[in-house]
């Protein structure tokens, strides 16, 4: 089987991201940002998308996730209306977009 060319592969960001609350456990804050951008995209959209939250790069707050070029501001807006995690108000926010993991890295 021939691998597929790098024109044929799905354009990867990843986006850094920071929850401003009291300290959370990334499985509760995973949850959370499922659920709504399920809500907000749809099961189609979501899988299209290809998001992926890196558990590894969650600390502090702040956390990484991957996701398709082509869904960045539908992944945007999703955290953006996410306003309770656990029945405690929270504000989710954007630090940075790069196509780079290492560069996301240093958003946080």
């Amino acid at each position: 089987m021939k691998p597929l060319l790098p024109t044929l592969k799905e354009k990867k960001r990843y986006l850094a991201y920071e929850v401003i609350s009291k300290p959370l456990k990334f499985n509760v804050v995973s949850k959370a940002v499922w659920d709504n951008i399920l809500g907000y995209i749809g099961t189609k959209g979501t899988a299209k998308a290809g998001i992926w939250l890196l558990n590894d790069k969650y600390k502090n707050n702040k956390g990484i996730i991957r996701v398709t070029n082509k869904y960045v501001d539908d992944l945007k807006a999703s955290l953006a209306l996410i306003k309770k995690i656990n029945n405690e108000d929270v504000i989710v926010r954007s630090l940075g977009v790069s196509g780079i993991l290492n560069k996301a890295e240093n958003y946080l």
